[in-house]
């Protein structure tokens, strides 16, 4: 059951989110984004900043997920309930009495979403680990990085949130739609190592092909090429260029003044990936855009027909014009908030809500389960509740 106000594709859609961190919040982020009413279940004492923004547009009830009670309640929000979503190593929640199974029981078409970061089962399953690990086993972290250096960690955007968070989101959505054809829910299990492996697909398409090298730096798409790589500037500053195609290089070149110099360009795709063309246009590259600030390439290149970007910092990204005439940053939510994404024309989303603190609707979802004010009271005195 959706709140009054929510909009969007998933609008109707209940989604029941186990607390946790990282892919969890952000698949229940998303889904909100998209309209679903999500409810998180917040461990009793939680505490979370305004600006924990993977928390945003949820109610929260929080409960004590280690006694009996607890569970029974989180199994009656279940029963209420178009998807469930949990984060902990295998067989936690089964010990909790929240599992699968325990949730459908009383639910048949009830989606049971699980993310971790080695799977359901496997050698690894029971072995802790973070980002960096699944990176790590997948072979994406060691081919990210320059040729001689080390790799080259990403922040924590690609298993967490890319392979974790976003997929456990596309398969919940999918099942969720298999349940409303079949009248049966499933389990989906988000490994975050099988998400990445699964965002290497290009690379192991390429590295088969023989038109990948597996080593860092040595590729077109991996700071290897200079065609797509980024450049210092004067003032310390970096700027992107991305051109790999020889209309665009051309273009590129022209504006930078080395036409002369770096005759002839290259005139197909082929030869502008052939890597005995490299080394001059890296130097020339290197060479002319640590002469000037970053603010005048801008400049000089935002005119011209070529693929060309400054790197921004997070704080300069929200003041981006393109950023500001399309509201990507600051609503009411709080002013570093991303807008959700992506766009629809027929189910337009809501701005994003503010993030309420653990155990803020306690008292009305208590109420649309229609517990008594007997059996309230009790989980209260117990500290089952909050």
């Amino acid at each position: 059951m959706a709140t009054a106000s929510s909009k969007g594709p998933l609008a109707g859609r209940r989604v029941i989110e186990i607390a946790g961190k990282g892919p969890g919040p952000f698949c229940g982020m998303v889904l909100s984004d998209l309209g679903a009413d999500v409810i998180r279940v917040d461990r009793l004492g939680t505490t979370y900043a305004p600006t924990e923004v993977v928390h945003r547009g949820r109610r929260s009830i929080a409960i004590d997920l280690k006694s009996e009670r607890g569970a029974e309640l989180v199994r009656r929000l279940a029963s209420t309930a178009d998807a469930v979503i949990e984060g902990f190593r295998p067989g936690v929640a089964e010990r909790l009495g929240i599992g699968p199974a325990e949730c459908m029981a009383s639910n048949r078409r009830l989606v049971y979403g699980r993310v971790t970061g080695w799977g359901q089962y496997g050698p690894r399953a029971q072995q802790p680990g973070h980002d960096i690990n699944y990176l790590a086993v997948s072979g994406a972290l060691h081919a990210i990085g320059r040729a001689a250096g080390s790799p080259v960690p990403p922040a924590n955007l690609l298993a967490d949130y890319g392979a974790g968070g976003m997929l456990l989101a596309v398969g919940l959505c999918a099942a969720m739609l298999h349940a409303e054809v079949s009248g049966s829910g499933q389990v989906v299990d988000a490994a975050m190592l099988d998400g990445t492996a699964l965002l290497t697909a290009a690379m192991q398409g390429r590295l088969d092909g023989g038109t990948w090298r597996d080593e860092r730096g040595a590729n077109l798409l991996d700071t290897g090429c200079p065609f797509y790589d980024v450049y210092e500037c004067v003032d310390g500053r970096f700027v992107s260029i991305g051109v790999l195609e020889p209309k665009f290089l051309a273009g590129l070149v022209v504006a930078l003044g080395l036409a002369e110099e770096l005759a002839p360009l290259p005139t197909t795709r082929a030869e502008l990936e052939d890597p005995r063309h490299w080394p001059r246009f890296r130097h020339a590259f290197a060479r002319v855009f640590a002469s000037r600030t970053r603010d005048h390439w801008c400049s000089v290149l935002d005119s011209v027909e070529t693929c060309f970007a400054p790197v921004l910092s997070l704080r300069e990204a929200r003041e981006d014009l393109h950023a500001r005439a399309r509201g990507i940053f600051g609503h009411a939510a709080g002013p570093g908030h991303p807008c959700p994404a992506p766009r629809f024309s027929g189910t337009p989303l809501s701005p994003p809500q503010a993030v309420r603190g653990p155990g803020s609707d306690t008292s009305e979802l208590l109420g649309e389960l229609n517990l008594s004010v007997g059996e309230i009271e009790a989980m209260l005195c117990d500290k089952v509740i909050e």
